[in-house]
């Protein structure tokens, strides 16, 4: 039995062969006894419930056969897919669960995040993340033609785009203060996260005791896991 973590997939058309991989490692990897944690942004954009390409139907209807599988699946909506809603959770199967979230692994308790509330450095993203996550934004924004949503949510990439090319690797980091702040309030020595792509197992101390930050990669050229079954072990998967 292992328990797979996985993040930053950025599922769209026009990188199919990642959305195979995906499916693959769907189909291959999870057996009976699995359980599969996708910690945000599994998809490159997520304009509502309502608007479901042919790619992402192949999405749902591989989940929705690991839910027949009797295998669960967690998804934690990330920046880039956080509009994922009820009408979704229903067509795979899967729960979807906060951010941050605690989960027990062998009597130890764990912290999930996306990780983009740990970027504190980068006070530009946390301004405009509270502007798209306000819940009035959001309905607003899904009242919307669907054709007029993809135009906003162009619009929001292209912005995200030139705004990233100005700023350093380091300010869009996650800020070591943060995250040991989230891990002194829900009292955990582990935190797994996604959202910054540098794929990586940290150790530092911790009010004096050892703690650990394991970073996902994502899915841009290769797939990244992290499994845990007894111990957590980071993978590459090929193309």
């Amino acid at each position: 039995m292992s328990i797979l973590f996985i993040a930053d997939l950025h599922l769209c058309a026009s990188r199919p062969a990642i959305t195979q991989l995906f499916i693959k490692f769907l189909h291959k990897r999870l057996q009976m006894g699995d359980s599969l944690y996708i910690l945000g942004d599994l998809f490159e954009t997520w304009i509502g419930d309502d608007a479901i390409d042919k790619e992402n139907q192949a999405v749902i209807d591989a989940l929705q056969l690991l839910y027949q599988k009797q295998i669960p699946v967690f998804i934690m909506h990330g920046n880039r897919d956080f509009l994922l809603g009820d009408a979704f959770a229903n067509a795979t199967g899967a729960a979807l669960i906060d951010d941050p979230c605690l989960i027990e692994l062998d009597g130890t308790e764990v912290l999930l995040m996306h990780g983009d509330t740990l970027c504190t450095d980068d006070v530009d993203y946390q301004a405009f993340r509270l502007q798209i996550r306000n819940p009035a934004f959001c309905s607003k924004f899904l009242s919307h033609p669907i054709e007029k949503r993809i135009a906003i949510a162009s619009q929001f990439r292209e912005e995200s785009r030139n705004r990233s090319k100005e700023k350093s690797a380091e300010i869009m980091d996650v800020n070591q203060t943060a995250v040991e702040q989230a891990m002194k309030k829900y009292h955990v020595k582990h935190l797994i996260h996604g959202h910054t792509h540098r794929p990586a197992q940290h150790h530092f101390k911790l009010n004096g005791t050892a703690a650990e930050r394991t970073v996902l990669g994502d899915w841009y050229h290769q797939g990244s896991v992290l499994r845990y079954n007894g111990h957590f072990t980071l993978e590459t998967l090929p193309l």
